[in-house]
């Protein structure tokens, strides 16, 4: 019935009838041609970073079961995959180890092996794909037992601030020495983008660039990547709780202190962490600062989207580019995000 009548209003309407409007947005959204002069914001490959897992060993990859998609591999299979990334005009990885167990340690001492497993894959991808940006995170969640990001005082219940960023210098310069383009220490201790440069510097790494994880915040979508990288397994939780060193998601004021202690203490690339959710933080550091600004586009972000496509609520290539279009929208020039590469075939086959 209401159709009906619609159809019957339609019919007898006066379309004579004209609004006195000066203003007429939709004139440069009538046409695809127009939308495209009139475009804003573009969303380029040459944008995004692919985060990879890496495992030892030279056998299949392991898929990870929270982020559909997205598998560990092996270096023989990250190398490939870095050429095939490559071809796909992606510039950069950034790479995170998962680690056997038996190589856990409460004070990580793993991670300033010279042999460790990341430092075996920067080596290899350098050497056969040289080409592409290799990005090595900078923490001790992969190498803990308890899956914190620095050394832990049980007694106290939080991390052992200056001890922690002596290691990470310690891992900085053996990245360096290894190849990595990019340092990223994603701790959030104070003073370690000052001690990571100057210990670079010492080493005579003066080329190699800091990618500070400036304001990560302490959020709950970083499940899956604690699937990923087995901190969760460790420390037998998902919830680990880094309130004492991650920021407070309601913090605005202190996000933007953090973002210009670290680019006071030499960082070249500022981040914010998670991306979708902190689109506002983004935009306030973008006007802070005229430093390149990364963006991380987290595992609970990609895997939300992904579970809501596999269960047909949302579709998911249209859902991903917007995602990505927003954090770009927001000021980003470089976005961490497990969609670069199905973002990048998806342009091939247009």
């Amino acid at each position: 019935m209401i159709r009906g009548l619609v159809m019957v209003l339609c019919m007898t309407a006066d379309f004579d009838f004209r609004l006195d409007l000066t203003h007429r947005p939709r004139r440069l959204r009538r046409t695809a041609a127009l939308r495209a002069m009139a475009n804003e914001t573009d969303l380029h490959v040459h944008n995004l970073i692919q985060p990879l897992f890496v495992i030892d060993g030279d056998g299949a990859s392991e898929a990870i079961e929270s982020m559909p998609g997205i598998s560990r591999l092996t270096i023989p299979l990250l190398v490939q995959e870095c050429r095939e990334l490559a071809d796909l005009g992606i510039p950069a990885v950034a790479l995170f180890p998962k680690l056997d167990n038996s190589l856990k340690t409460d004070n990580g001492r793993e991670a300033l092996n010279p042999e460790t497993l990341v430092l075996r894959a920067i080596r290899t991808i350098k050497n056969e794909v040289p080409e592409m940006v290799v990005i090595t995170d900078l923490a001790l969640d992969p190498y803990t037992v308890h899956g914190h990001d620095g050394l832990f005082d049980v007694q106290a219940g939080d991390l052992i601030n200056d001890a922690t960023v002596e290691i990470l210098a310690e891992m900085a310069v053996l990245a360096a020495e290894a190849g990595a383009d990019f340092v990223a220490p994603s701790d959030m201790m104070d003073g370690r983008v000052g001690a990571i440069r100057e210990a670079l510097d010492k080493n005579h790494f003066e080329k190699t660039s800091i990618m500070a994880y400036s304001a990560k915040f302490a959020s709950a979508f970083y499940g899956p990547f604690r699937d990923a990288v087995g901190s969760a397994s460790s420390a037998g939780t998902h919830l680990l709780d880094k309130r004492s060193y991650q920021l407070n998601p309601g913090n605005r004021r202190e996000a933007l202190v953090e973002v210009a202690l670290d680019e006071g203490e030499g960082a070249d690339v500022l981040m914010v962490k998670p991306a979708g959710p902190y689109l506002d933080i983004i935009r306030e550091v973008r006007d802070a600062t005229e430093l390149p600004l990364a963006a991380y586009q987290v595992s609970g972000e990609y895997a939300q989207i992904q579970a809501a496509a596999q269960n047909g609520w949302l579709d998911l290539e249209r859902c991903r580019d917007e995602s990505l279009l927003a954090i770009r929208r927001a000021g980003a020039n470089m976005i961490l995000t497990y969609f670069a590469r199905a973002y990048a075939e998806s342009l091939r086959r247009t």
